[in-house]
């Protein structure tokens, strides 16, 4: 409970602050607690990424390296969910504006099961405490409401605001169930109230 309790606490606070963006968690959870973890994010008002790795196809950075680019990570992609008569969502991280445009250039000249480009670190926290969010602007208008948008890296509560305004659909943090400070929750008991009721109700 006092787990669950300092993730939704956190999470609302983010989820207020990020509007009119929506706050996801990640798959970073504490083992065994996947479920209670991402419950407890939808208390607070956020919404939840995926359970597993069986809901979404995520192109990582690590795919895209091994692929030889993102290009060539979506198409593999895209051929097996067409072998294999599969209708999963797709999202593809992208790192750098280039990676934008080679992305949207793809899904331009091919048909594709991509839902969604994440955006990461894209934002830049500067030396006087402000963060510099020109790019991950630049990657939204560049990709101007024809997928779903998440931005990810750099998210706290103090940056989320500013992140929120970039017209991103979705900020991600896995700091919400990786890190997050649980609530100090205790019960007190008081003996005389305890004994009052029980008199009232014939059990003392």
């Amino acid at each position: 409970m006092q787990r669950m309790s300092g993730i939704a606490t956190m999470t609302k606070a983010m989820a207020d602050a990020a509007r009119p963006a929506c706050i996801l968690e990640t798959r970073k959870t504490a083992p065994g607690l996947r479920l209670v973890d991402k419950w407890a994010v939808l208390i607070g008002g956020g919404k939840n990424h995926t359970l597993g790795l069986f809901d979404m196809v995520i192109i990582k950075d690590n795919h895209i390296s091994v692929a030889g680019g993102i290009t060539n990570a979506m198409t593999s992609v895209d051929q097996f969910l067409v072998k294999e008569n599969l209708a999963v969502p797709v999202e593809v991280e992208t790192r750098t504006l280039e990676e934008v445009r080679d992305l949207l250039k793809y899904t331009d000249e091919n048909k594709t099961s991509l839902t969604r480009i994440m955006l990461d670190n894209m934002v830049v926290p500067l030396p006087n405490g402000d963060l510099d969010v020109s790019m991950l602007k630049d990657a939204v208008q560049l990709i101007n409401g024809r997928f779903e948008t998440e931005a990810s890296g750099n998210v706290t509560i103090d940056t989320v605001k500013k992140i929120g305004e970039t017209g991103v659909t979705y900020i991600s943090s896995g700091a919400l169930t990786h890190s997050v400070k649980a609530l100090d929750i205790s019960l007190k008991i008081d003996a005389e109230l305890a004994l009052q009721v029980g008199r009232r109700t014939n059990r003392a």
